[in-house]
């Protein structure tokens, strides 16, 4: 038994704008599906993907506070000129320089339209296999607690673990990778990105939900009411979905 993580969740006010802009920064395109839009590889939905965790945008009625997401995507390039391109690209559709601390570092830090901070990155080896996005980063308190749970609640291979930093990336070596890094900031506002995750065909969902509580997770609400998803939080609050197969 085991989940794997399938899209990145990102709450915005103006969804089309939202999802035009990632649709733009991944080299993906948007699918409408009723209230949500699902980006992903062109040439039609495919989910859950085998190879990309892909994004899912959902309407709420609050704007981001002005408070730093504690999840964000790292953008993946493959030259320095990709990298320039990349920046200059995106800021035509609406991004906007970030300051969160990062001080004088190789990439960038942008906002999209909404506020969510994002990095587009230098070059580096590890993530040239990886697609448009390099990673999913998490800010965390303890990330040798969040490699326990991470690495128990998902199939995903642990490939590095420090008191600073630990890394977990699909056991198949495709799509990206989940990083947490040490912060000293406490979380203290809902999650405006969390991940999605997926039981494999087969399993059976309340199972897992019931694993995961055995790990640490608690029941989490949001205002969600019955759906065929299950909310929860991990030890350190982060949200996180559990989807229904289907």
């Amino acid at each position: 038994m085991a989940l794997r993580p399938v899209q990145v969740n990102i709450k915005a006010l103006d969804t089309s704008t939202v999802d035009r802009f990632w649709a733009e920064a991944l080299g993906w395109s948007a699918y409408s599906l009723g209230v949500v839009t699902y980006v992903g590889p062109a040439g039609g939905v495919v989910w859950p993907h085998p190879d990309a965790v892909c994004v899912d945008v959902i309407p709420v009625p609050e704007a981001k506070t002005t408070t730093k997401n504690r999840t964000h995507l790292d953008l993946a390039t493959t030259s320095a000129a990709h990298q320039a391109e990349l920046v200059a690209r995106l800021k035509a559709v609406g991004a906007t320089p970030a300051d969160v601390g990062q001080g004088d570092v190789p990439w960038t830090v942008l906002a999209d339209p909404e506020g969510n901070e994002f990095c587009v990155l230098e070059p580096r080896e590890i993530y040239w296999d990886t697609g448009p996005i390099a990673a999913v980063v998490v800010d965390c308190a303890d990330p040798r607690a969040m490699a326990r749970f991470w690495g128990e609640a998902m199939d995903w291979t642990l490939h590095e673990v420090t008191d600073d930093h630990a890394v977990l990336r699909s056991a198949k070596g495709v799509g990206p990778y989940l990083e947490f890094l040490r912060t000293p900031d406490a979380k203290t506002v809902p999650d405006r990105i969390h991940l999605d995750l997926l039981p494999y065909p087969g399993d059976d969902k309340a199972a897992e939900v019931a694993r995961l509580r055995t790990l640490g997770a608690t029941d989490l609400d949001i205002g969600q009411g019955d759906v065929p998803w299950t909310c929860l939080a991990e030890p350190e609050g982060h949200e996180f979905c559990v989807l229904a197969p289907s």
